[in-house]
């Protein structure tokens, strides 16, 4: 637009005492003095234009109310910006502003604050002024901190500061109590720590009033784990940590289950640094029980014996980065006789980013031991928790329960031992034992009605009587089977007489056994089974088959699995260490791991046999989803004529199943027999297809129906959303659309547009496939976000997972559960309990 054009356009809109003027993507690089003039306006657009800098004058326009300046140029805003007093929505996202001017503060009538893609680095204390403040939006900025004064926008409903350089919060903080939204994702926070801030925000702002309420104090304590091979020397490099003169023993007993020993010594600031060393045992019975004590914000140190080839390097690696979140890791060369070995260190930091270095030593001597104990001092004080600000009155329990003696307590008594020093809320005593739990400080498991009762103060308590039982000569030899007899006789001290139903309980928890339906009161412990396959006759024809195939495997996937479905294991008989024989549904089901292939194998026959492949798909994928980093394919099997009945027919990767769809080819070649074959009839044959929610669209087009859209990667969401919108619609008529009800030979392209044009909702579900999707972003979302600015359309977004959506138009919008805390992170039923409010939304935003 020419500068004289614009003119034009400002004269006539004085001329006419225009309230809302357009000037969105016109291509201006200043605006005209003569914009003063517009004096009637209220609602102004400038976004996706080149404006560097605002006229001083610009201030004059003191009726606006709406101000969209989103994606300019603008590096500063003149003072005078602050005489805008009437400004209720303003949007600046996508600029280049470094900071604010005082005056910012002066906005107070603001109720919608758009500040996300810009480079601040800090906020003025003025910004506090900002009261009546509902949305704000700061994400991908540079803020290193928070003024005390944020604390002041108590009337802040969603908050948005992801992907910025925040290290704490403030503790005024804590004073935002109305917030219903918060998001603080991609920021390097060490205070609140990790633990807390997982939890939500109300944990978060609990923790912050805490700080507030009282004064602060910091704990210097971290843990140290020591993996590796049996008989590697883990045990004596423990005992040396913790007492340099040490001996080495002839026959220094082999550790069983898990060690714990304390290492105390003193930091620059004479504060005492207190490092809990976890000496792991290493024979591989223990390997999968292991995994539930690698806990992350961990020092790792993986002992080798370089006279024997038997340290799986990449095993322990992937397993301590897979279950650590990236915990840093040392490996430790004990050259026992002097022998030395080599280790390809250049491959291993490529592919493990936690892998820091390597250190070489013989315990027998003491060689190297000095340079091990400065190399742990410095990479385990250097942790991000350590010395964070916490609470004082935490500092003192966790003091008060580190002293206590005792093995275990009742919630009571940790109840009356929080008050003791200085608890007065109840939830916040809960919020310190889950933090102390997530910390592996102790064991409480809030989560379960009858071990909720106990708070076990020494965790090797626990998992010493865990390990007795998969130890006990009599349980192995009766391959992993004992009852409450057996029990009786291996946890007969004292210490475990009065508590066995809890420990019994605590070995369910982790998933190391399970009940016999028939036979009440004996249990299995999978992992002692017989690695023997017992006979079974299986027919093969007409088999729905389906693989998983991992990038590593962790141990103890299958065994999980099998006390997850114990109760179908057919005639609870037909199970082994790697394999079980399901019946469910009038079908069979025959699951096998291949744990040197790094495979598991699913076959399924009978009358409802994708039924029972649905339940054993959501189990698997449960388990999956238990390891935050887990890489794995999901293999679907070809269904041409000469693949459908075959055992071994060519696999397609489900991914690459969803892409295809996505990109609207929906067919694919078998590379065994080169046909063509129909994606969606691949995936549908073994995975469920979501009922027919709809009504017919040759209805009348009314914009009174919800769009759906989604990536096919996330087709189990989809499936899941649909299943809660089903009341509402069979009650209230909704009409609901997504691709999955365009037949085939269909003309896609103006099915899609139809719908749009009926849309009065849209849904998206937002994950990172759903954003990597070129047909989303350049089919769907363009004429949605259209829609919504010219024609009403209302638009909720639904965060799946944690990704970029603040790089995007969609932070616009208001999610309809919180984005940092997205559905994949929340249990069972948290998740339910989000579909029930998400899908109100949908119907409140569709009928009102």
């Amino acid at each position: 637009m020419t500068n004289e054009e614009l003119l034009q356009i400002i004269e006539q809109a004085a001329r006419d005492k225009k309230t809302q003027l357009n000037l969105s993507g016109e291509g201006l690089t200043t605006l005209p003095l003569e914009i003063v003039q517009l004096t009637n306006l209220q609602t102004l657009y400038l976004s996706r234009n080149q404006l560097s800098s605002l006229p001083p004058k610009f201030g004059q326009l003191t009726n606006l109310q709406s101000l969209d300046l989103g994606s300019n140029q603008l590096s500063s805003l003149p003072p005078e910006f602050g005489q805008l007093t009437n400004l209720q929505s303003l949007h600046l996202s996508r600029n280049q502003l470094s900071s604010l001017p005082p005056e910012f503060g002066q906005l107070t009538n603001l109720q919608s604050l758009y500040l996300s893609r810009n480079q601040l680095s800090s906020l003025p204390a003025e910004f506090g002024q900002l009261t009546n403040l509902q949305s704000l939006y700061l994400g991908s900025n540079q803020l290193s901190s928070l003024p005390a004064e944020f604390g002041q926008l108590t009337n802040l409903q969603s908050l948005y500061l992801g992907r910025n350089q925040l290290s704490s919060l403030p503790a005024e903080f804590g004073k935002l109590t109305n917030l219903q939204s918060l998001d603080l994702g991609s920021n390097p926070l060490e205070s609140p720590p990790p633990e807390i801030i997982t939890k939500g925000f109300k944990a978060i702002l609990d923790f912050c009033r805490q700080q507030l309420e009282q004064e602060t104090d910091r704990l210097y304590e971290a843990k140290l784990l020591i993996v590796g091979e049996g008989g590697a020397g883990k045990t004596t490099l423990a005992k040396k940590i913790q007492d340099n003169k040490y001996m080495l023993q002839q026959d220094e007993n082999t550790t069983e289950g898990i060690d714990v020993i304390q290492w105390k010594f003193l930091l620059d600031n004479n504060r005492e640094f207190q490092v809990n060393i976890w000496d792991f045992g290493g024979q591989e019975i223990y390997h999968a029980t292991h995994q539930f004590f690698l806990t992350k914000r961990s020092l790792y140190a993986l002992v080798a014996d370089t006279r024997k080839e038997d340290t799986d390097f990449y095993y322990w690696l992937n397993a301590v980065e897979l279950l650590s979140g990236n915990s840093p890791l040392l490996i430790v060369k004990n050259e026992k006789q002097e022998r030395k070995r080599d280790i390809n260190e250049r491959e291993l930091r490529r592919e493990f980013t936690n892998f820091k270095e390597t250190l070489t030593t013989n315990l027998a001597i003491d060689r190297g031991l000095s340079e091990i104990l400065n190399k742990i001092k410095h990479y385990i004080t250097n942790l991000p928790h350590v010395g964070i600000e916490l609470p004082k009155t935490w500092v003192k329990v966790r003091e008060a329960l580190e002293g206590d003696s005792r093995e275990y307590i009742s919630l009571e008594e940790y109840f009356n031992i929080c008050q003791k020093h200085g608890f007065t809320k109840q939830e916040d005593k809960l919020q310190l034992s889950e933090y102390l739990h997530d910390l592996g400080v102790c064991l409480h498991f809030q989560d379960d009605d009858f071990l909720i009762k106990t708070v076990i103060l020494k965790p090797t308590w626990g998992t010493d009587a865990v390990y007795k039982v998969l130890d006990n000569p009599q349980v192995i030899e009766k391959l992993g089977q004992f009852d409450r007899n057996d029990l009786a006789n291996i946890w007969h001290e004292d210490k475990y007489v009065y508590m066995r139903p809890e420990l019994l309980r605590l070995m369910m928890k982790f998933k190391l056994s399970y009940e016999i339906p028939s036979r009440l009161g004996t249990y299995i412990a999978p992992q002692l089974l017989s690695v023997n396959q017992p006979d079974f006759n299986w027919d093969e024809s007409n088999n729905l088959i389906l693989r998983y195939k991992y990038d590593f495997m962790p141990k103890g996937i299958l065994t999980r699995f099998i006390v997850e479905m114990h109760s179908d294991i057919e005639q609870q008989t037909l199970v082994w260490k790697t394999g079980v024989v399901l019946a469910k549904y009038k079908s069979r089901a025959e699951v096998i791991e291949y744990y040197n292939q790094r495979e598991i194998q699913v076959r399924v026959a009978g009358k409802r046999k994708k039924e029972l492949l649905v339940v054993i798909n959501n189990e698997l994928e449960k388990i999956h989803k238990s390891y935050e980093r887990l890489k794995y394919q999901t293999l679907v099997p070809c269904n041409c004529e000469k693949c459908k009945d075959s055992q071994s027919p060519h696999f397609y990767d489900r991914g690459i199943l969803y892409n295809s769809l996505d990109a609207r080819n929906d067919r694919i070649q078998c590379q065994k027999t080169f046909l063509m074959v129909d994606v969606r009839r691949l995936i549908d044959d073994v995975l469920s297809t979501p009922p027919n929610l709809e009504i017919p669209m040759s209805e009348p087009v009314t914009r009174n129906q919800v769009f759906i859209s989604y990536s096919h990667q996330d087709q189990e969401w989809l499936t899941k959303l649909q299943k809660h919108l089903k009341p509402m619609i069979r009650n209230q008529k909704l009409l609901v659309w997504d691709d999955t009800k365009i037949q085939p030979g269909a003309k896609w392209r103006e099915e899609i547009e139809n719908a749009l044009a009926a849309a009065k909702v849209a849904v998206l579900l937002v994950s990172p496939d759903f954003l990597a999707s070129d047909f989303i972003a350049d089919n769907e979302l363009p004429p949605l976000l259209d829609a919504a600015e010219a024609e009403g359309l209302t638009i909720i977004w639904i965060p799946l997972s944690y990704s970029s959506y603040d790089e995007t138009e969609i932070e616009k919008y208001q999610s309809a559960h919180p984005p940092n805390q997205p559905l994949d992170s929340l249990n069972l039923a948290q998740e339910n309990k989000a579909w029930v409010d998400i899908c109100k939304r949908i119907k409140a935003a569709v009928l009102g």
